[in-house]
This record gives C-alpha cells, structure tokens and sequence, in this order.
C-alpha cells in the first residue's frame, strides 16, 4: 500500500525514483480507506533529507499511512526555506485539537543545551503532554528520546568525553516485545550524539524496559510498558552517506572529530560507506506501524485517550 503525502513534497520525486509507491492527497481522496494518521514533529536541520529518510521506512508495510508533517512555532527553521516550510508543514496550534494514530518526533542539533535553553523547550513539552491524550503511539529518536525520557521520568541526560559516532553492534534484550520481532541476535545501527542516558537510570525506572542494547552506545531502544511510547537513542532512519556528511562537514569547519566508529571500509574516507543497518530499521519501522499503531489504535481515532 501507498503512503500519502502532501502533493508535491520533494521526497516524493527521490522515493518514486527508487520504485516506492508514494500517492498526493488528491489520489488518496479516491481510496474508501480509513488511513493511520502518522504525523512527524521535524526537529532535523536537514529537512528535506529527514523527511525522505522517514517517509521511505514508513512505507515499508501494506498499510495506508496519511502524513502529517509539524514545525515549531516558537523557532522558525533556518536550513530550509520559508517556501517549503509553509507549503507542507502545520504548526501544532493547527493539529492540538486532533488525534492521531502515531506520532515520530526526530532528533535535533541540541543536545549540548540544557533541555530548558532550548528555543522551543516549553511548546515540545506542550507536545509531549498532548501526545499522552492524542496519539495512540510515539516513537521519539535520538535527542527527542533523551527530551522524552527527561519529560515523562524525569531521567536526565549526561555528557560524553567524546562523540558517539559510528555504527555500534547492539543485541536485543527481549525477544519477546513485539517490537523487536524478527530482529537477529545483534544488529548494526548509527548514533550520532554528544550525550547519553544512563542504563542504569533507565533500569530503575518501573514504568521503562530496555528492548536493546550496545556495550558502546547503551541503550538503544526503551519502551514504556503500556507500549504506547518508544525511545530510539540513535538513528536506524539514517541513509549509507549522512554520517560521511556529518563528518566532512566538520572537517572543513575545523573541528575536531574522530573517525566514524565502524563506517568507513578500512577506515579510508575515501571508500564509499555500506549500509548496513537497513534491514533492521525498515523491522523496526514496520513493527511499531503494525503492532503498536495499526492494531491496537480504535477504528475510531477519535476514541485515543
């Protein structure tokens, strides 16, 4: 099945190319199904890229998705244009009064601010405390997680010595969580973060159960055990290149930046990066689509509470 998105939204062109079946709203109005409302709060710089990278895992399933995409108004982006901005993003005063089946709230570039010198810290908490009312599932990555888990319990987040940054192997704690069915014993998935939550804090929350785990990067994936709020600490949505990017970046601005852990072919930056950790993003994706949010949302979404 299609995902539907606004018509003429970049990634739709990049996805089609790679022959996945994206449908604009004016076909879908055609379609006598009721889709999962999904809406993604886009915290990312990198618009564009953020959206393509999510819109192409969502669309993994032979469910009908309906996509919203959210923008802050208490900070206007300024890595995108004003154009794009206004032409496929609400704000939340525009969606409060609606529900949804699933809400994804990416990561942001603001991890070295405390949670409450963030420019848009006091609506992001207007948000989290509505997605308790409104969404039937939420799935936070990387900052948001940290945002999340400080928000809900209260767990802070920490500072690293250094960048974590690379592609880590991870095992699963629980075979038994529907979320993380299918997955192999370990997997591969990036992080890129200046901070850490403790696995200790996390362990001493009742409500919170680790799924999976990294001697390197920690806890990865934390679910709440009403099932209705995922934490991802790193990103499973990341393309073969957006670390190389992030790493060249800055490289030329001069800063100083290890090597990616377990990215490059032999460590040589001029060896093109293999994508590695594919097959467990689109399970993960596919998974919270499929047991989280289609089969357990009510029919009628206006029944969430």
């Amino acid at each position: 099945m299609p995902i539907k998105i606004p018509g003429g939204l970049p990634a739709a062109q990049i996805l089609e190319s790679e022959h996945i079946f994206v449908m604009d709203e004016h076909r879908a109005m055609t379609q006598d199904i009721r889709p999962l409302r999904i809406a993604i709060l886009n915290l990312m710089p990198t618009k564009i890229a953020t959206e393509t990278q999510l819109i192409r895992l969502l669309s993994n399933t032979s469910l009908q998705i309906e996509l919203t995409l959210l923008g802050t108004e208490s900070y206007r982006a300024t890595h995108i244009s004003e154009e794009h901005m206004e032409s496929f993003y609400q704000n939340f005063s525009a969606v409060k009064n609606q529900k949804f089946d699933g809400l994804i709230i990416t990561g942001a570039p603001v991890e070295n601010l405390e949670f409450t010198d963030v420019a848009y810290w006091d609506e992001l908490c207007a948000i989290l405390a509505w997605s308790r009312t409104h969404v039937y599932s939420t799935l936070h990555i990387c900052w948001a997680a940290q945002a999340g888990l400080y928000y809900h319990y209260g767990i802070d987040k920490q500072s690293l010595p250094e960048k974590m940054f690379g592609i880590f192997e991870h095992e699963v704690m629980d075979f038994r969580h529907p979320l993380m069915r299918g997955f192999d014993e370990t997997f591969l998935a990036p992080h890129s973060r200046h901070t850490t939550v403790d696995e200790a804090d996390i362990e001493a929350c009742p409500q919170l159960d680790i799924l999976a785990r990294s001697d390197r990067a920690g806890a990865y994936i934390i679910a709440d055990k009403n099932a209705r709020q995922f934490y991802i600490t790193g990103h499973a949505e990341y393309d073969y290149d957006t670390l190389s990017r992030e790493y060249f970046r800055d490289t030329l601005r001069g800063m100083a930046i290890d090597i990616p852990y377990n990215y490059f072919p032999d460590n040589d930056t001029s060896r093109r990066p293999r994508n590695v950790w594919r097959g467990h993003a689109n399970l993960l994706f596919s998974n919270w689509l499929n047991y989280f949010v289609y089969q357990r949302t009510p029919y009628d979404i206006n029944t969430i509470e």
